[in-house]
Order: structure tokens, then sequence, then C-alpha cells
């Protein structure tokens, strides 16, 4: 089946969109709540996995689904097909703050490895499969866990991640390393590994973790500086633990509101 060839415009700031231009008869797929609005002669069609020519016929789609569980991901995707006589729009909204980014299959070799949530919604035709990390030490210690995402064919799809998007060309034999966390996608010619910090104490106390991956070339490398996984924990961290309520300002500012002295007294509980 031949991919969609589609237009698109990517918006905002650290809210971003990506807005789809349709002719008649083309059509999109969007991962499940991800729609922002779409023009009037648009359809929508819920299906399992992700209604590519691949996965013709029941086992074919219950395959699909399949794999779209295995990787966290909801049993459906929508497909949003242009029933129109004009080019109709649909736009699909970022879940977190970050950056969109458009790749081009037929320009990287026509597959893409990504983390699990990281797939927003592509041109149709696009298959969403699964990548198995053949160490067992990248799939217990990857930060992403065993299985990822791979996207396959010669259309766009659209990929977003956490705060800023840094793109990597590395040579062969160039070795790059990162917070395990931090690895959005990657080309399948890229090695990817994990390697021990090395130091008991840098482990412990350095605040980056017991283990980085380890990317080796040749190929292209999409990096995040703000894990949805790190802005989680630290919203978590800020939050109040035993219900209460977490007062904000100064040392004086909070003995004046009661807030420090009530907290070592109990706060206002009785």
């Amino acid at each position: 089946m031949a991919m969609d060839v589609v237009d698109y415009e990517i918006k905002g700031a650290e809210m971003q969109f990506v807005e789809i231009e349709l002719d008649p008869g083309e059509a999109a797929i969007g991962e499940a709540g991800s729609m922002f609005f779409m023009d009037s002669a648009i359809g929508m069609d819920a299906v399992f996995g992700d209604g590519s020519a691949g996965q013709g016929g029941f086992f074919g789609k219950l395959l699909g689904a399949g794999k779209r569980l295995l990787t966290g991901e909801s049993l459906f995707t929508t497909i949003y097909t242009n029933h129109g006589t004009g080019k109709q729009r649909v736009a699909f909204a970022a879940p977190y703050p970050g950056k969109i980014v458009a790749m081009d299959l037929a320009k990287l070799g026509g597959t893409l490895i990504c983390q699990k949530d990281a797939f927003l919604c592509a041109a149709r035709g696009v298959s969403l499969g699964i990548a198995f990390q053949q160490k067992l030490s990248t799939g217990f210690f990857g930060g992403e866990g065993f299985i990822m995402e791979r996207l396959d064919g010669d259309g766009l799809a659209f990929v977003h991640a956490g705060g800023t998007i840094v793109k990597r060309s590395l040579q062969p034999g160039q070795t790059l390393l990162v917070d395990t966390g931090c690895v959005v996608a990657y080309t399948p010619s890229v090695n990817f590994e994990i390697q021990y910090v090395g130091k008991i104490k840098t482990a412990l106390f350095g605040g980056e973790g017991l283990f980085l991956a380890k990317l080796t070339g040749p190929g292209e490398v999409w990096l995040q500086s703000l894990p949805f996984s790190r802005l989680a924990s630290r919203i978590f961290a800020a939050a109040p633990q035993n219900g209460g309520h977490k007062e904000e300002g100064s040392v004086l500012g909070g003995f004046g509101a009661g807030g420090l002295l009530g907290g070592i007294l109990g706060g206002d509980e009785e």
C-alpha cells in the first residue's frame, strides 16, 4: 500500500501541535486521544492496530493490536480520512510540554526505532510495530524497557518528546553516552547498549543513576532534554505527601504563615 503524501505545519512553542492537510481520499493515523481538532468533512474510524495494509484480515489486525499492547499503547488507533471534495485539515496535540519532530521514513531507510510513548501520528500506510532489545541488560536497565516502538514505511511520521529535541549524526564507531531516559529515537544502524557508570560513589550520589545509554554509530539519534518520567518524578517529589498543604516562599514567610512552625508542630492537624 502506497503511503499517503501529506502536507503539514507544526505550530506552538512549549506546547506544540501538528496540523496535517489531507487531499480528498487521503488519511492520517493518530494515537488514541491525540486529536486536537478537524474539519467537518473528515471521518473518524477506530481500528485494531494501525490500519496498515500489512494487517489485512482478522488475525493480522489482532496481531497488530497485540503489538501495540506490548508497547503499553492502546489496542486501537484512529484513522482520519478526508471524505470531502477539497482539502481538509486535522490536528494532533502533544500530551505534555516538548517538541514535535517530523520523521520522513523514506529518508531514514524506511525504519525508525523510538521510545514507547513517542509516536503521535503519521500518514496512512506507516506501520507501527515493536522492536525487542537484543540484550537483556539493555531491556532491564535501558530506561525504556525491553520493548520499543518500530515505525516502518516511506511516509511521514510525527514523534513527540519532552523539553528540547537534539539530533546527532554519529559516524561509524563514534560513541555517545546519554542518560537512559533521554533517548527518543534512532535509526536501526545505531548500536544501543547499556554501560555501567563505573564508580559506586558516582552511581549513588551523582544523581544520574547506575547506567548510561551507549549509542554507537553510524546512524541518526534524537535526544530529549526532559523525559516525561523525570518531569513526573519532580512533580511527585514536590507534591505534599501527607495530604496537607506545602507552603511556598521564604523561611520567614513560612514562619509568618505558620508553615514551617506548623509543620514542626503537626501543621493544621489536630
